[in-house]
């Protein structure tokens, strides 16, 4: 359509036409929004979709996104129907397969997460797997997991379905016409420029593909995205294959297949990948190929030929090396960028493309017409990304590390090496040399758990107890019966101050925030629906100013969140001062004991009671010490500024040594945090979940005014709750378990795991997850029932508890 003339104005323009951009137009204008342009540089699918495989699998680690793609399948099977095109879909099943008892394991536990789900998955053996795949050699095979409701689909006539349909609703699309200009006013979209023309517009949708990148920052919106060589080989016909064939991933060998006219495509992701070094993309690199690799191929040949010996013989009638765009964490993108209202972004798939580009497209035409996502998105939100993330040398040492990810083994607590380390606390050199072990979140280096003398600080994976179990343990029991330091520098830390700040947080956040200075509030932020779109602490400091506390990972959505939601023309900023202070977390039942030593000020309950913060000297320096646990301790956490931080820690160490105070990392954290039930955001705690299923209302003030999520609260209050969070404590003191695993109550699935871990001191391993029935969830229901965890096929009785089984009194927190 290069000869129509682009409109001087539409409400929306998508940018990209591969099967992302097309799934968003086509979305858009079944909702309702007819004033849609699509805008494609070359010809529709011509970037990445026209080279993708075509698989569809269903299964994901979260349930939503699980949701997303068994959207895709309904919305596959019936596109021909409704627009129509052809799609060649068809639902053939997949088949996933273990070389090894490890893997074996790895597939019980994608089984059981199944079921958690209502998706069908059948554990096989060996020889069924053979059965069902008959051209594959089965003897060094532990077995298998069927998924009948997976397929496959041509993705170019995906795209050009979901294309069709978009015009015959009422959408524009244009192609030949390249975008060469963002221009924003007040923070929010304006105007598109193009070879063809200027197109004032209400919102852009970034779906530029591999362009993604270099596209978004023409509006200086960060879409840290980068490109990796992707190859697959497409033979002659081989005898044994028929139409109906599963799709096949044999993920030891980091490799797939699929049928194709009596053939096979046989394509992996090698675990040494190869990044795309071309900065920027050709704007001309349409329906175009990489040069062969065979070399960079072999891994993936060598292990094709063992699984299907009769490619030994097979004729290779095309070798495919397709460039594709991978994100720095595996995840696809999503949603309305920070910092930018109106501009959208859906792209970074990953090599899942196909299967996630129709769940993924109405996910992003809803979140516009509705004005935020219809259901919790955080896995695939955009704003769980930093600037940091943007520079490209720190996305193509990351990209190649992810890549390979799809097919090796997904260890609990996988720790990613590459880019590292990045972002350091400022005592980074002195717990190093006490031997911390580090993992990353949000770039940070943050202390996991602490090596003895002589024992190297090392992360050695496995599904049973993993090397540093004791360490950890030790750790766990110093900060239950003495004392031990946390390094926190990576919590998120926000400044709103302004003249308004008390009446916006008042709006803004579900407890009550108009306190005294000096006075620490737990509460949520919640979204219309009465969901979790975080939980914080909310420090007041003054009359003008606050320090709001979250997760590491959340900053940038929180920083989003209140900004995008503070009234028109108030008087109020919103700074992230999280690299201002280090932070180091005092807990355990002798803190004040070792805090005494260092500061004139009085730390006795009566002065400093929980949920006091002040400014207090400590060793030479000043710092904020706010008396608040996420342990269930007594304890304070010290907000120092970076340029006294080793000074105060060398303090407190000094202080604690005849007190035996122990380092301790996050894994104890952890695991102390689990066994007094508290909830944690992106795991209990999600847009889709309430205070009431949480269990939280005690940090909701009804009184406190008009706060955003009220209405619907009301809405729920006093009607039963058909899901809630429940503690288990497994009666076997051995087994150990890292979360997603699935619940059965009287041997029937009632929700899964959200996190677990190890409770040292109640004996067993604990976890937090939702109980679901229709016909309510109460304290009769739950103590009637008979409960299960599924680990990898085995069934582990379990105790449950709406209220935590530790410290019963649990008055020492406040002593």
């Amino acid at each position: 359509m290069a000869n129509k003339k682009v409109p001087t104005h539409a409400q929306v323009v998508v940018v990209g036409g591969g099967i992302a951009g097309c799934s968003v137009a086509y979305h858009l204008t079944r909702l309702g929004w007819k004033d849609v342009v699509l805008l494609e540089q070359g010809s529709l699918s011509g970037g990445t979709t026209w080279h993708a495989a075509g698989l569809v699998g269903q299964l994901r680690n979260h349930e939503n996104l699980t949701r997303l793609i068994e959207y895709s399948t309904r919305l596959y099977a019936s596109l021909e129907e409704d627009t129509g095109q052809a799609t060649g879909w068809k639902a053939s099943g997949s088949l996933s397969i273990a070389r090894t008892p490890e893997r074996m394991t790895v597939l019980k536990r994608v089984a059981a997460k199944a079921r958690a789900f209502g998706v069908e998955a059948h554990v096989i053996s060996a020889k069924e797997a053979g059965e069902r795949w008959p051209v594959m050699e089965t003897k060094d095979l532990k077995g298998g997991v069927w998924l009948p409701g997976d397929g496959q689909a041509n993705p170019t006539d995906l795209t050009q379905a979901m294309a069709k349909g978009t015009r015959q609703n009422g959408g524009q699309i244009f192609e030949k016409t390249r975008v060469t200009g963002v221009e924003l006013a007040d923070g929010a979209v304006k105007k598109i420029s193009t070879d063809q023309g200027d197109i004032e517009c209400e919102y852009v949708v970034n779906a530029a593909g591999q362009w993604a990148r270099q596209f978004g920052r023409l509006a200086g919106v960060n879409v840290p995205l980068y490109s990796c060589e992707h190859f697959y080989i497409v033979t002659e016909q081989i005898d044994g294959i028929k139409p109906d064939l599963p799709s096949m991933r044999d993920p030891d060998g980091y490799i797939y297949f699929k049928e194709e006219v009596g053939g096979l495509v046989m394509g992996g992701f090698e675990p040494d990948a190869k990044p795309w070094k071309m900065n920027p993309i050709p704007d001309d690199f349409e329906f175009t190929l990489l040069e062969d690799d065979w070399d960079q191929f072999e891994i993936l040949m060598e292990n094709a030929l063992i699984r299907v010996p009769a490619l030994e013989t097979a004729q290779v009638k095309q070798f495919v090396n397709g460039p594709e765009s991978f994100t720095s964490d595996g995840n696809f993108m999503i949603g309305e960028a920070p910092g930018v209202k109106n501009y959208f972004v859906c792209a970074g798939f990953n090599s899942m493309g196909i299967a996630s580009a129709g769940g993924a497209g109405k996910a992003v035409a809803e979140w516009m017409v509705e004005g935020a996502p219809t259901s919790d998105v955080w896995p695939v939100d955009i704003r769980r990304f930093a600037p940091y993330q943007g520079n490209d040398a720190w996305l193509e040492a990351r990209v190649k590390e992810t890549l390979g990810l799809h097919y090796v083994m997904p260890w609990p607590n996988k720790e990613l090496l590459s880019g590292r380390p990045l972002r350091c606390s400022p005592v980074y050199e002195q717990i190093k040399a006490r031997r911390a072990c580090f993992g990353s979140k949000m770039g940070w280096e943050r202390p996991l758990w602490y090596a003895n003398e002589g024992q190297e600080p090392k992360l050695d994976y496995s599904f049973n107890r993993q090397g540093w179990f004791e360490n950890s343990a030790a750790e766990h029991k110093a900060t239950r019966e003495g004392v031990a330091l946390f390094d926190q520098m990576s919590f998120g830390k926000l400044m709103v101050e302004g003249r308004d700040a008390e009446s916006q947080l008042q709006r803004i956040c579900a407890n009550n925030v108009a306190v005294a200075p000096g006075t620490c509030v737990y509460t949520a932020m919640l979204n219309v629906r009465g969901g979790y779109e975080s939980d914080v602490t909310v420090t007041r400091l003054d009359e003008t100013r606050y320090l709001v506390v979250t997760g590491s990972a959340e900053v940038i959505r929180d920083q989003d969140w209140i900004v995008r939601n503070l009234n028109k023309d108030t008087h109020v900023t919103v700074t992230d001062v999280t690299n201002a202070y280090a932070v180091f977390g005092i807990m355990g039942p002798k803190a004040r004991d070792l805090l005494v030593q260092l500061t004139p000020d009085d730390l006795s309950n009566e002065a400093f009671p929980f949920s006091t913060s002040r400014e207090i000297s400590c060793g030479e320096a000043r710092v904020r010490a706010s008396r608040m646990t996420y342990v269930g301790e007594l304890g304070w956490e010290l907000y120092v500024p970076v340029e006294c931080a080793v000074s105060v820690y060398d303090a407190l160490v000094g202080a604690g040594e005849d007190l035996g105070l122990v380092h301790a990392g996050y894994y104890a954290l952890d695991s102390l945090r689990l066994e007094k039930a508290y909830r944690a955001w992106g795991h209990e705690l999600t847009p889709d979940d309430t205070p009431f299923e949480t269990g939280l209302t005690f940090a909701v003030d009804f009184d406190s005014g008009d706060f955003i999520g009220r209405d619907a609260l009301l809405k729920l209050k006093g009607k039963p709750r058909t899901r809630r969070v429940v503690q288990f404590v497994l009666e076997d003191p051995e087994p150990v378990l890292w979360g997603g695993e699935l619940i059965l109550r009287d041997g029937e699935p009632v929700g899964d795991l959200k996190s677990a871990g190890y409770g040292h001191t109640l004996g067993g391993a604990v976890g937090l997850g939702y109980v679901n029935n229709e016909q309510g969830v109460d304290k009769a229901f739950i103590e009637s029932g008979s409960y299960e965890i599924d680990i990898a096929g085995r069934l582990v009785p379990a105790r449950a508890y709406l209220r935590t089984p530790y410290d019963p009194k649990l008055e020492r927190v406040k002593v």
